[in-house]
């Protein structure tokens, strides 16, 4: 699959002003804090909890924006921020970049930690995603189409070859997305795709072999829908909600 195959089925799950799948307003949400301010603590928490480790490079501006869901002047500004605390280094020229620093000051990090104060209120939207997820898988494997089912099996295989965190977000986005159209559940999308948005605003950057075994579920949600099979489809996306966000920032910061 050709870099523009892979362009053409992200483009083709955005939103019908092809930008990102959330705004930057969707961040404000987050303790009422800026979408600057949101990106640094994500960025921080990751290094924190060693998702991101001393000296591993950050992808570009462009694809951190993409990665988190913000526009590309919040993500600059977010790591020239960053940049300016002493949490990453940026380099010049041939092999330059941005880096995480070998020893980011510990008392920054530890004021980008999520608040405990917010632990309530993504339990209470994973609650919600799960529910609506278990219903448009079940809805997704009585209407799916086969065009739809081979763009699911096309993202998959997008996902399973990504080498990164921010590839793999866009694709992982576009899956749902699309997830969603073959359910065919009409307007009741919207508050599907709003679960989403909310949930994405808190994700983090994770190493990429762990988000290669979460997607396992999107291969097995695949089969289930081209089979047809309501039950499996249902319990194959309620399992893979429980287990992301077990083992993602909440469960992680309850440690």
């Amino acid at each position: 699959m050709t870099h523009a195959d892979a362009e053409s089925e992200l483009s083709s799950t955005r939103n019908e002003h092809g930008g990102p799948l959330i705004e930057d307003a969707a961040l404000s949400g987050i303790g009422r804090r800026s979408a600057i301010d949101a990106v640094r603590m994500r960025i921080g928490m990751a290094i924190r909890l060693g998702l991101l480790s001393p000296g591993e490079r950050l992808p570009d501006k462009d694809d951190v924006a993409l990665g988190l869901s913000v526009s590309p002047m919040t993500a600059r500004r977010a790591l020239a921020s960053l940049a300016d605390d002493g949490v990453v280094v940026r380099l010049r020229g041939r092999g330059g970049g941005t880096f995480v620093a070998e020893e980011p000051p510990a008392d920054v990090l530890r004021g980008l930690t999520m608040p405990a104060s917010e632990f309530q209120q993504i339990h209470r939207l994973i609650d919600r995603r799960m529910l609506l997820e278990s219903a448009v898988g079940h809805f997704a494997a009585l209407n799916a189409t086969g065009e739809q089912l081979a763009g699911l099996e096309r993202l998959t295989a997008h996902m399973a070859a990504t080498t990164g965190w921010s590839e793999y977000h866009q694709y992982d986005a576009a899956f749902h997305e699309l997830v969603g159209q073959a359910s065919g559940l009409g307007t009741a999308i919207e508050e599907y795709r709003q679960s989403l948005d909310e949930l994405y605003a808190f994700f983090v950057p994770y190493p990429i072999d762990e988000l290669h075994v979460a997607n396992r579920d999107h291969a097995a949600l695949t089969a289930a829908l081209r089979e047809g099979d309501v039950v499996a489809a249902a319990a194959i996306s309620k399992k893979h909600v429980e287990t992301l966000h077990r083992t993602m920032v909440v469960g992680l910061l309850s440690e």
